[in-house]
């Protein structure tokens, strides 16, 4: 029985070791390459597979992927189609082929000033008020109102700014009645009563409570359509500079901004664009969504970069590749310019995700100019083989050359470009 066992025991360690020998073999290694399915736009873009020699056959079932040679095809009309894999005339891997709708958009890169106003009014801090017979204390905080927390309603009426917050206030502190207000906090909403009190030293009614009803900044354009005028920019969500939250959005403008300077960035110290715009003059398009992935709206008018003006095909997540590359920014005045850049690594994604992309600056004038990626650089498209594939998103505070990307097609879904609609049509036929 000993030997029986022993036997037992070497031949399992035999086929665990041949099992785990397997994936190292380089034909099987090669076949495992070969996917299942391919997803990409119909732009004669090439069809990226693996190639295993005269031995191996690559036939296309339907005439919208054209065959170049045996083991290169392109991507030519939208449409499904499958590829065979033979040898000697026998299939031994079908690959499954969506090409969608080729959808183009215009890169942008210029400078742009942004302007985002609250949903109601953004509770920022709270501040003592010192009453007549009390001691100082703060009313928004005994109300139970947080940092962070969004002001909907009081007495029932929205509120839009802040200027609509004072009438309340000061009626409601003559009449000696609290404020019913409606506050958002996170995803939930819940109602609080809010007793407001009169300044002992400034004879004027106060809640406690410091808001704010807007933001601005500078980014950079990635994108439009020129058809819709649907743009994207900055490629990261706006938060708040007090609470670092979200800022919850009732809409937006976008102006043309000027860079007047650049603070270079250093380890440990990102580096930021100066720039100047009007928020009364120049405005070149609405704001209407404020996400992880940027800010989204509509351009009144076309723009131009005068470098990169006609419409250019976008690269999916899984399209991307390690090496060479270039971005669109503006480092003086509002002159777009092309600079070198290296995608360090990318990630194919096939759900929406942020940092999907290492972007390391490579060309010597932007490095000697800004120290790498600073602050307001972010949106600045990412060219790939004539491609828009991403936009700068973030830098690396101890290594300012170097940074996040987000894809394109994340990008594009948020704006609400469907690039995903011919596969669509097709599953519901």
């Amino acid at each position: 029985m000993r030997q029986k066992d022993k036997i037992r025991n070497w031949i399992g360690i035999l086929l665990l070791i041949v099992v785990m020998a397997i994936p190292f073999f380089t034909p099987l290694q090669k076949y495992l390459s070969i996917p299942n399915e391919i997803l990409t736009l119909a732009n004669e873009s090439r069809l990226d597979i693996p190639n295993f020699g005269d031995a191996v056959e690559v036939n296309a079932t339907d005439d919208n992927v054209q065959a170049i040679n045996s083991s290169e095809f392109h991507a030519k009309e939208p449409g499904d189609s499958k590829l065979f894999y033979e040898v000697a005339g026998l299939p031994v891997k079908k690959v499954n082929v969506s090409l969608l709708d080729d959808i183009k958009v215009i890169p942008g890169g210029q400078s742009i000033g942004v302007q985002l106003h609250t949903l109601g009014v953004l509770v920022v801090g709270h501040h003592l008020v010192n009453g007549k017979d009390e001691e100082a204390s703060s009313p928004g905080e005994d109300a139970k109102i947080k940092v962070g927390d969004i002001i909907l309603k009081i007495n029932g009426k929205p509120i839009k700014n802040m200027e609509d917050v004072k009438p309340y206030v000061e009626k409601a502190g003559k009449e000696n009645k609290p404020l019913k207000l409606t506050v958002k906090r996170g995803k939930e909403k819940f109602s609080t009563k809010l007793q407001p009190v009169k300044d002992n030293k400034e004879k004027e009614y106060r809640i406690g409570l410091y808001i704010r009803d807007s933001a601005a900044g500078i980014g950079t354009m990635s994108f439009y359509e020129p058809k819709s005028k649907k743009y994207g920019a900055l490629g990261h969500v706006i938060s708040d500079m007090d609470t670092k939250k979200p800022i919850e959005i009732h809409d937006g403008t976008i102006v043309r901004s000027n860079v007047t300077s650049i603070e270079k960035g250093n380890n440990g110290t990102p580096g930021e664009k100066q720039a100047k715009f009007s928020m009364e003059k120049d405005k070149i398009g609405s704001i209407t969504k404020n996400s992880p992935f940027g800010i989204f709206g509509e351009l009144n008018s076309t723009i131009k970069n005068g470098k990169m003006d006609e419409p250019m095909s976008v690269g999916l997540s899984h399209e991307v590749k390690e090496g060479p590359a270039k971005i669109l920014t503006v480092v003086d005045g509002e002159k777009v310019e092309e600079f070198d850049v290296e995608i360090v690594s990318s990630v194919p994604q096939k759900f929406p995700a942020t940092k999907g992309m290492v972007i390391k600056i490579t060309d010597p004038k932007l490095l000697k100019k800004t120290g790498g990626i600073v602050q307001g650089m972010s949106g600045s498209p990412i060219i790939q083989d004539d491609k828009i594939v991403g936009a700068i998103t973030h830098v690396f505070v101890n290594d300012p050359t170097s940074g996040y990307g987000v894809h394109i097609e994340w990008m594009l879904q948020e704006a609400g470009i469907d690039i995903y609609k011919k596969k669509d049509k097709q599953k519901a036929s």
